[in-house]
């Protein structure tokens, strides 16, 4: 008697491959592959995770949104200066400000106080 040994092979299904290109700032990439390094993936296999996720999902995988106004700024100061913008920025809202011309700053330099800002001081010190 013989024993039979089959051996099955296993057909392996590849997917045809394509090279994509993409621009994208030289900062935000090297952040990533560090990122992803970290992770353990290539740069290569962290996009595709996203494109198959997106697929999967049917959407960008994460919410995206605009940024108000505000928020733009966030990234580009720190917490105190963001403050004091918005500060600033509340105080010409409610017409706690002033502002001059180029030629009128220039005029100051050499002394001369417009009239339209002793007006705006003397309105302020009754207010207060």
């Amino acid at each position: 008697m013989y024993d039979m040994i089959v051996i099955q092979r296993k057909k392996v299904i590849t997917m045809a491959q394509t090279n994509l290109t993409i621009r994208i700032d030289e900062n935000v990439k090297q952040e990533a592959e560090i990122l992803f390094d970290k992770i353990g993936l290539t740069m290569s296999a962290a996009i595709n995770v996203f494109f198959r996720q997106a697929i999967r999902e049917q959407a960008i995988p994460f919410p995206l949104r605009a940024k108000t106004a505000d928020e733009k700024y966030y990234e580009y100061f720190t917490p105190e200066i963001m403050e004091r913008l918005l500060q600033s920025k509340a105080q010409t809202e409610r017409g706690e400000v002033i502002s001059f011309s180029m030629s009128e700053l220039e005029a100051m330099e050499d002394g001369e106080i417009p009239q339209r800002a002793i007006d705006f001081l003397n309105q302020r010190k009754r207010e207060i």
